[in-house]
């Protein structure tokens, strides 16, 4: 595509290396950019590089957070002896606009993939266990995309678990398996964490 200007073309290159963005629509924004006033374009980009610089991991599970601890874990209001383990801040995301669960996050930041190089080394896996065993934590719900790697990774984490008194539970199979769980439906998400099921009977099947 031939642009007018560099600065446009610049600008436009920038914008494709947002996920989802190819060029067209790039050039798009870029355009709509130019159309806006100056402070209107200055308070976007203030906005963004603030979000970059000040944004945190809650010490605590791994959302993000404006502090160090997110508004989840510090709300006396969930229940918190039950955590519900995710691979991302997109699932939390996901979860929680379902209104159906209230009780803690615990985001391992992916799942096994030994053949993309991923080991529970790389993951929260770690944190999660000394969580479990200094906030008495009764249950963990599995929220993991059903997915080989993710079943792996539930597999994995039952283990270490195995001789604690944790309850490990994962979310209904009303989510496809093979699915991604930022892109199911609130009313199934909502349906598959009430229908959780014991992970041990999932084994034993």
């Amino acid at each position: 595509m031939n642009y007018p200007s560099k600065l446009i073309e610049n600008a436009v290159a920038e914008f494709k290396k947002l996920p989802g963005i190819g060029e067209k629509t790039a050039l798009r924004l870029v355009l709509h950019l130019l159309k806006q006033e100056e402070g209107k374009v200055s308070l976007f980009s203030e906005t963004m590089v603030k979000l970059r610089k000040e944004i945190k991991a809650c010490k605590n599970c791994y959302n993000l957070s404006d502090d160090d601890i997110c508004a989840i874990c510090t709300n006396e209001l969930r229940e918190r002896n039950i955590i519900c383990v995710v691979e991302n801040i997109r699932d939390i995301i996901a979860i929680e606009s379902t209104g159906s669960f209230r009780g803690l996050y615990h985001v391992l930041g992916g799942v096994i993939s030994p053949i993309n190089g991923i080991g529970p080394e790389e993951l929260n896996i770690t944190a999660l266990q000394t969580r479990i065993a200094k906030e008495n934590i009764t249950e963990l719900i599995m929220a993991i995309s059903p997915t080989i790697e993710g079943d792996t990774t539930i597999f994995y984490i039952s283990k270490l678990l195995q001789k604690s008194n944790v309850k490990v539970s994962t979310i209904a199979r009303g989510v496809s398996f093979g699915g991604e769980l930022e892109y199911t439906d609130e009313l199934t998400l909502a349906r598959s964490i009430s229908a959780r099921t014991p992970y041990q009977n999932i084994l034993i099947k």
